[in-house]
């Protein structure tokens, strides 16, 4: 066979298997730890790919956030869900043998 060709095809394979390669190293490396953080409610800093927990300036301070409003906004804007009040959810009675 003519050794252009067989030179052509080494080098289209060659280039085939390294894009692949980025194309994994971007996949595991970049795009799933985004998702993973973002699903957890977290911020995601792809330029220094750290994924940060979200903080509350009032958990810095100390400062009390009076509205009930105003805190359960905030608690949501973060993740973070505010706890439950009023009533349990009802049990179910257990059955007899």
């Amino acid at each position: 066979m003519n050794p252009t060709i067989e030179r052509l095809k080494i080098i289209f394979v060659g280039v085939f298997l390294v894009l692949n390669v980025v194309l994994a190293v971007w996949q595991f490396g970049w795009v799933l730890p985004r998702k993973n953080c973002e699903a957890a409610h977290k911020w995601w800093d792809g330029s220094e790919r750290v994924c940060a927990q979200p903080v509350l300036i009032s958990d810095i301070t100390g400062r009390i956030i009076d509205n009930p409003k105003a805190k359960e906004e905030a608690l949501r804007a973060i993740g973070r869900l505010p706890p439950a009040t009023g009533n349990p959810a009802p049990q179910t009675p257990a059955r007899k043998k």
